[in-house]
């Protein structure tokens, strides 16, 4: 009995999904908050302050969920830090949401400027947003689109409208999350729609 090898993938082909990996891993969720949270903090009265602000953001939302994400690798529980199971994501998407949560209570309790506490929030609500359909209906929502749309947007309502000319990097990222097969075409603008537009909202109410 014969068995017929896979076909070995052409030399474009493993270009694209090298090209499609590096994008996927140099825009992932954690660098974006680190760029956002930056950028927010950057954007205050006093740069120091709101720059250490922004370091206390990366904390509860990029660095303490990164650390769960590993510890869940090692235990076996998902293969790569994008985890691309939509069982775990359930579980996952909460974890993440209560270290935010954790984040936005310090904040509260220290008086934080408006704007990183909205920064924040907005993060929460964002993970609320694609935690429904997770749950519901196991859809896996992109969040790496989701957290690039929603960080562009804050970054355009804080810095001005010019910082909308970079939201076609959203798109880029669309493609190598398309590309690698870890979402569909659907997937991916429903998490860039649902992080603009969660984002822009909470963003835009609790800053001003």
């Amino acid at each position: 009995m014969s068995t017929t090898a896979p076909p070995t993938p052409s030399a474009p082909a493993r270009e694209e999904n090298r090209t499609a990996r590096l994008i996927t891993n140099g825009m992932d969720p954690a660098k974006v908050i680190v760029a956002v949270s930056l950028g927010v903090g950057l954007a205050q009265d006093n740069r120091i302050t709101g720059t250490l602000w922004a370091v206390e953001a990366v904390v509860f939302a990029a660095v303490i969920p990164l650390l769960l994400i590993e510890r869940g690798k090692r235990a076996g529980k998902w293969d790569d830090r994008h985890v691309g199971q939509v069982q775990r994501r359930k579980a996952l998407i909460p974890a993440i949401m209560a270290s935010v949560a954790t984040g936005i209570g310090g904040m509260l309790l220290l008086d934080a400027p408006r704007q990183m506490v909205a920064l924040a929030a907005a993060m929460v609500a964002t993970l609320a947003v694609i935690l429904v359909p997770t749950s519901l209906w196991d859809w896996k929502i992109s969040v790496h689109t989701a957290v690039a749309g929603g960080a562009l947007t804050m970054l355009a309502l804080t810095w001005g409208p010019l910082v909308w000319a970079a939201y076609p990097l959203v798109a880029v990222i669309a493609w190598s999350r398309i590309s690698l097969r870890d979402h569909t075409p659907a997937q991916t603008l429903a998490g860039a729609l649902a992080g603009t537009l969660t984002a822009g909202v909470v963003f835009a109410a609790l800053a001003s």
